[in-house]
């Protein structure tokens, strides 16, 4: 395992999936694999239900996000495109509460990351939501309390 000596960035992806697609972890991996990598490249991945499923073990290098993913940890919500493949805003309200609750504790493991969504250093949609402003809502909170 090759792992992480720093870790500067909390990276929010989605999985680019309909809401109609109640996918897990395991779909994700068997999907990177195909793609040519070892196993999955997150270390956490957040269900429709809420469910948070263990990726990457937390000090390995992810495979996530280019250029980023040595100092980076990865979280991908389900969902993320409209039935017809357009990007769309349509994590669940147990996802979004998944997802603080996990940045949360990922800041008190690593206070000085920054929580940034894929888009802000790659030309994509991913994550489908506005980060930027999530983060203003949450993650200036969490570093506070």
């Amino acid at each position: 395992m090759n792992e992480r000596k720093s870790t500067e960035l909390i990276i929010i992806h989605c999985a680019a999936t309909k809401p109609s697609m109640d996918i897990d972890a395991e779909w994700v991996k068997k999907v990177h694999i195909q793609r040519g990598f070892r196993t999955i490249g997150y270390h956490f991945f957040i269900k429709r239900d809420g469910s948070i499923e263990r990726g990457r073990e937390l000090r390995e290098i992810g495979a996530h996000a280019y250029g980023k993913n040595a100092v980076s940890v990865g979280i991908c919500l389900a969902g993320g495109i409209d039935e017809d493949g357009n990007p769309e805003n349509n994590f669940t309200s147990e996802q979004m509460d998944a997802l603080n609750r996990r940045v949360k504790a990922l800041l008190r493991i690593f206070p000085d990351a920054d929580v940034i969504g894929h888009n802000e250093i790659g030309n994509k949609a991913c994550p489908s939501f506005d980060v930027k402003e999530w983060r203003k809502r949450n993650v200036e909170q969490y570093k506070s309390e």
